[in-house]
């Protein structure tokens, strides 16, 4: 247990799963962007976040971490116009999402190169989040560490060949979970890899290059 569990986020309010949490959601999407402009964001909210999401300003805390914004930066109160000035295009939803936690929002962007994504998650409460969902593939991380999202194909040897790299070229590497994910054999896989302090350069050029490997993304701790 540290501070944050014990007196909660440093945020602004009214409500740390409303408001806090959100704005962690929202940066996890921020992440995946990495750093390119951000032309559309569809935000599909269930559950009491879909009851309630004007009073108690989870629309734009949502939107002001998916800006890169934290939970205790002021520009929240002003995210809805402070997207509108940087020309994106937003829009809310609702949807009752099936089995969902009551405090779920599913965010699909587009960047203004074309390229989209999606995350869904849930605020569990105290400022705490779930990723629950990458680009339509379960995962199971917090954003409490740095986590590596490498998204390859589902054939022997791939998992080896990145737990041996970070073993051997990056012995200071520490996994504390690993998770793997896929749509079918054979098919589109994801390894979600939380590791232990500060990610080295380099680190996830170096996956990408690896036999079958389509992409790794690193989600700094949000």
């Amino acid at each position: 247990m540290n501070v944050f569990d014990i007196i909660g986020p440093v945020m602004i309010g009214p409500s740390s799963s409303h408001t806090a949490g959100a704005v962690r959601l929202g940066r996890v999407a921020n992440k995946l962007m990495d750093n390119h402009p951000l032309k559309r964001v569809e935000i599909t909210l269930s559950g009491s976040f879909a009851q309630t999401y004007k009073g108690h300003g989870t629309d734009r805390a949502l939107l002001a971490g998916i800006m890169g914004y934290h939970s205790y930066s002021p520009e929240i109160r002003d995210a809805l116009a402070i997207a509108t000035e940087r020309g994106i295009d937003y829009v809310f939803l609702k949807e009752d999402i099936k089995g969902a936690h009551p405090n779920t929002a599913r965010i699909h962007f587009i960047l203004q190169d074309g390229e989209e994504g999606t995350v869904q998650g849930a605020s569990i409460g105290g400022g705490n989040i779930l990723v629950h969902q990458i680009n339509g593939m379960n995962v199971e991380f917090t954003g409490e560490n740095n986590t590596i999202l490498v998204m390859h194909q589902d054939q022997p040897g791939v998992i080896a060949a990145v737990t041996q790299l970070m073993h051997f070229e990056y012995a200071e590497l520490n996994i504390a979970s690993f998770r793997l994910t896929r749509e079918a054999r054979g098919g589109n896989a994801i390894m979600t890899i939380e590791i232990d302090g500060h990610p080295p350069e380099g680190l996830t050029d170096a996956i990408r290059k690896i036999s079958l490997v389509t992409n790794a993304i690193l989600v700094r701790r949000v």
